[in-house]
């Protein structure tokens, strides 16, 4: 058993060390007793009306502004007509959205059903095979809709990436794979494969495709390096895969070509490490209700419907990328465009993840947790735990944890943090606006970990307990969070929008408006806080 103190270090908390105690966003900045600390149920209902109302009343005054402006923002992107609201303009312009949901219903909504049929079918009559039909079926689905020129470049890059692996050298399969990662950001190479295909959108499809299955090769590459004995102890280790030889390489290849081409987890993840997947694609495919079915599909409808609905009433896409607008906003427009943002991201990635894994879930999987609501993450930490899980447990694996983790001086756990931000960023691509994403996510992490480190020291905290009662001292918490939370959303908005948002919010809310802007924000920002406090505590 880990002793409670071990749990308090944040950096140690990134190893999502199962032993500790239930992990909040919280236990960052204070001790887990202090987590438990209820406040009184009226101050409590006040916190959560005062967020309610802020996000209602922030996203009626950027309704408003989008309506007020909605013949300029057409000229400028081309509002589409709405179909699911009456009346209603639709905001085109979040890429990812349109493209997902183009390609959902052209063809890979159809291909995921497909594969749920051919599974149910293989667990019944076949079960034996069914890593066997998953390959086959992955791949001649990406055949299909990557072409033959896609499947080869793919196998491709499994190819080497295997190769490499045979040496046996973690450095060596990191190099190759930040090597083969690189070629998509090359633009001699982008010309040739567009030159494949007869859209654009094919062409981006092959891009996360591939982009996706260098995590997947670096996964099992690195398992690979560690087998068996070094892949973590015998509660981590994966099936044997050291063995050498013909045969041996080709059962490798073809456990890899499995992995990289399951075909709900194919295109967009989200990510599950080598580990995870063949642990449980082994195991019996337990019986799925239909109640339970149909409560996902459910769930996915009010989703998708509620993304909709956001971009039907709320131009949010098509404005930020107007500095004219963004320097125009009312105030509580800006904080209605800041929240509108980033809950479209939640909501999208609710719908992402949800779809794929509910077609998992059917095939008797495990994919990460879905993304937690952005509204109650009040920490770097908490969003980098929550958000995206299986991103999240993949970094941690096979960078921050071989790199030492929290077991070294102050120097080394700081690059054991920075490394997992700056590989996020090369791997979407390296651009500016990712450099700056990610120096601000490790300058947060490292502040609360400096911030750990300053409530610990015993004169201090000493200080705290005798002179705050457990409440005040669960009060003071949320209202640091508050800043950590204003510094969130502005690193999240030059994520979404680009490093011209984030100046323009850094300037009308923290120097043009730090006394009419500021407060009266960080002030609501404290109610988000102790409501995300207090769903930890649930």
């Amino acid at each position: 058993m880990v002793s409670s103190n071990k749990c308090l270090d944040f950096f140690d908390a990134l190893s999502l060390n199962e032993h500790c105690y239930p992990r909040t966003q919280a236990s960052a900045f204070m001790p887990f007793k202090w987590l438990q600390t209820s406040l009184p149920r009226l101050e409590m209902m006040a916190y959560w009306i005062l967020s309610f109302f802020s996000h209602f009343y922030a996203f009626y005054q950027l309704h408003k502004f989008s309506k007020d402006h909605e013949s300029s923002l057409d000229r400028e992107v081309q509002l589409e007509r709405g179909f699911l609201i009456w009346g209603f303009k639709k905001d085109p312009t979040d890429f990812e959205w349109s493209f997902w949901n183009e390609w959902a219903w052209r063809s890979l909504l159809w291909s995921l059903i497909g594969h749920a049929m051919v599974s149910r079918l293989t667990a019944h009559y076949l079960p034996q095979y069914r890593l066997v039909v998953y390959m086959i079926y992955g791949v001649l689905s990406a055949g299909w809709l990557l072409g033959v020129r896609g499947v080869v470049l793919l196998m491709l890059h499994l190819s080497i990436s295997l190769a490499v692996a045979q040496l046996r050298s973690p450095a060596l399969s990191w190099c190759c794979s930040l090597l083969l990662l690189s070629t998509l950001n090359i633009s001699a190479v982008q010309d040739l494969q567009r030159g494949w295909y007869a859209s654009e959108e094919q062409y981006f499809l092959l891009l996360f495709s591939t982009a996706v299955c260098g995590l997947r090769c670096i996964s099992f590459s690195l398992e690979l390096c560690w087998s068996p004995l070094e892949a973590g102890g015998p509660n981590h280790r994966c099936p044997p895969l050291q063995n050498k030889g013909l045969k041996p390489l080709i059962s490798q290849f073809y456990k890899l070509t499995a992995y990289c081409f399951y075909h709900p987890l194919f295109y967009n993840g989200p990510i599950m490490t080598y580990k995870d997947f063949s642990e449980q694609v082994g195991r019996p495919v337990c019986k799925i209700s239909m109640p339970y079915v149909l409560g996902g599909i459910l769930r996915l409808c009010i989703w998708w419907c509620l993304a909709e609905m956001m971009i039907h009433f709320m131009y949010m896409h098509a404005i930020q990328g107007n500095e004219t607008y963004l320097e125009v906003l009312p105030p509580w427009a800006l904080g209605g465009l800041a929240l509108a943002l980033v809950q479209f991201f939640f909501v999208k990635y609710l719908v992402l993840f949800g779809s794929v894994s509910l077609f998992v879930k059917l095939d008797g999987l495990d994919s990460p947790a879905l993304p937690r609501c952005v509204s109650i993450m009040y920490s770097f930490t908490g969003m980098w735990r929550h958000f995206d899980v299986g991103l999240y447990k993949w970094l941690i694996r096979y960078i921050y944890v071989p790199l030492g983790g929290s077991r070294h001086g102050v120097f080394r756990k700081l690059v054991s943090a920075a490394l997992p931000f700056g590989f996020v960023c090369f791997w979407h691509g390296c651009h500016d606006y990712l450099q700056c994403w990610a120096l601000l996510n490790w300058v947060g992490v490292s502040v609360e970990k400096a911030l750990t480190l300053l409530f610990s020291f015993p004169p201090l905290h000493h200080i705290i307990v005798r002179c705050l009662s457990p409440r005040m001292q669960r009060r003071g918490i949320a209202l640091i969070y508050a800043f950590s939370t204003a510094m969130l959303i502005l690193s999240n908005l030059v994520f979404l929008g680009g490093i011209h948002v984030g100046k323009i919010f850094w300037k009308r809310v923290f120097v043009q408006g730090w006394s009419s802007v500021a407060v009266p924000m960080l002030a609501f920002l404290y109610c988000f806080a102790q409501v995300g406090i207090e769903w930890d505590m649930r």
